[in-house]
């Protein structure tokens, strides 16, 4: 039986949340909730807001209570990326088609936001069950349901950050057609397309570059427009350089050496994404860092 949790062919951005809660080092503890989500142990999921309350079948009698929660964002948090989605035509079409773009998470971090849990201490969860391990194997269970979710409608996703699709779609359509009034708008005096008007202002004649003075800046730089953001993908420096090439006289010593440059590579992964978040986390003083 194939395991509808590593199928290649989901969608990115349910493979994306499925990525990013292994990358937690919850493995091992997500192995039996893959197990608990396959096999159809999660009764149900239902949205209360930004939340998600669910029950999942254990081993007792009564189905376990499960809830969870992103850390929503507030509402100039969300004004920001939604104008910035507007700004660009294809985010715009394709999320009024129902889809999700490739490269959505982009909007986010030039907010200085992460669509995606950055680190487990952005999700809440609490599970009724004995076990005190977080995530248990109904929370982990939940997770994976949620990608499901996902697939089905990308508009979840955002709902667990504080915003659900009607909102954002009219959000989205209200700064269009804003936009497009404002193109269309004709002078009050003497009737001339705006659109005519802004093209005579950029014809003012400007005063000459200086070259060797183009980086120079001597104005105290606003803090508010530094904007310490994640990184959009989990990728290293490992991944750009490829396979750590080991020499090997024979075939035999060729494969061990394969498996060790392999064992090698996992490792430092893991060191340079610790330490990738680590670096975030102290430049953002939360208090997750260490």
């Amino acid at each position: 039986m194939s395991d509808p949790y590593s199928q290649p062919n989901r969608e990115w951005w349910a493979q994306r949340w499925i990525d990013v809660l292994e990358s937690f080092g919850w493995v091992r503890r997500l192995a039996r909730a893959r197990t608990y989500a396959r096999e159809g142990n999660v009764l149900n999921i239902d949205f209360k807001g930004s939340k998600v309350a669910a029950r999942v079948q254990g081993t007792a009698p009564e189905p376990y209570k499960v809830s969870l929660s992103l850390d929503p964002f507030g509402d100039d948090q969300w004004g920001y990326v939604i104008e910035s989605m507007a700004q660009q035509a294809i985010f715009s079409a394709k999320l009024l088609a129902g889809e999700m773009p490739q490269n959505i998470e982009e909007v986010f971090t030039a907010n200085g936001l992460s669509l995606f849990p950055f680190t487990k201490f952005d999700i809440h969860s609490k599970c009724s069950c004995p076990d005190p391990a977080n995530p248990c194997k109904h929370i982990g269970a939940v997770y994976y349901l949620l990608g499901d979710r996902f697939s089905e409608d990308p508009f979840v996703l955002f709902q667990l950050r504080g915003r659900t699709k009607e909102q954002i779609i009219e959000a989205l359509r209200q700064i269009r057609s804003a936009g497009n009034e404002d193109s269309s708008t004709t002078n009050a005096q003497d009737g001339t397309p705006a659109l005519q008007n802004a093209t005579e202002r950029q014809q003012v004649v400007l005063p000459p570059l200086a070259v060797d003075r183009f980086w120079h800046y001597t104005e105290q730089l606003e803090s508010s427009l530094v904007v310490i953001a994640p990184p959009p993908t989990s990728e290293t420096v490992l991944d750009v350089l490829g396979a750590i090439p080991l020499k090997a006289e024979t075939n035999s010593e060729s494969a061990i050496a394969q498996a060790e440059a392999q064992a090698a590579t996992e490792y430092l992964k893991t060191i340079y994404q610790s330490v990738s978040q680590q670096a975030i986390l102290a430049a953002m003083n939360t208090e997750g860092a260490t």
